[in-house]
């Protein structure tokens, strides 16, 4: 499934509407590069989620904890990661097999700690309009047919 958006409200509007589908144990895999929208779609999911805390990437601290919404959430950012070792030792499997909902910015750098059953979401920037995006979404996973409602 495809969006292309012009503007970080329409992004934050997606990731509501998938904010609100989630159900406990969803893992979402957010791809692109700096400054696509990885952080502002969390914004969104986290809205959707009921989660009124401010969001930040969790660039430093690999991962923050939101507990305020009808489901918890957990926010990796692994850009920073060197060796998957390091985001096991953070006890990365409790979390994603846990009752939150866990999203993960720059997944594709720990695609062998992803399961199978996930949604993944790419963000790219189109060159020719700065401000455009392009979202890809796709699920691996009976559970994640609800991303077939998402509509901008």
């Amino acid at each position: 499934m495809e969006f292309f958006v012009d503007d970080l409200d329409k992004t934050l509007y997606i990731g509501e509407q998938i904010g609100r589908l989630c159900s406990p144990g969803d893992i979402i895999c957010l791809i692109g590069d700096l400054g696509t929208g990885k952080t502002h779609m969390t914004k969104g999911i986290a809205k959707g989620l009921n989660i009124e805390d401010y969001i930040t990437s969790p660039t430093f601290n690999i991962v923050n904890e939101y507990t305020s919404g009808r489901i918890k959430l957990f926010h990796f950012d692994v850009y920073r990661v060197n060796d998957p070792d390091e985001i096991a030792a953070i006890g990365f499997d409790e979390y994603i097999f846990s009752d939150g909902v866990s999203i993960i910015e720059w997944a594709n750098y720990i695609d062998e700690l992803i399961p199978r059953e996930h949604i993944s979401i790419l963000i790219e920037k189109i060159p020719e309009q700065s401000e455009y995006r392009k979202i890809t979404i796709d699920y691996y996973g009976d559970r994640y047919k609800y991303i077939k409602e998402i509509k901008l």
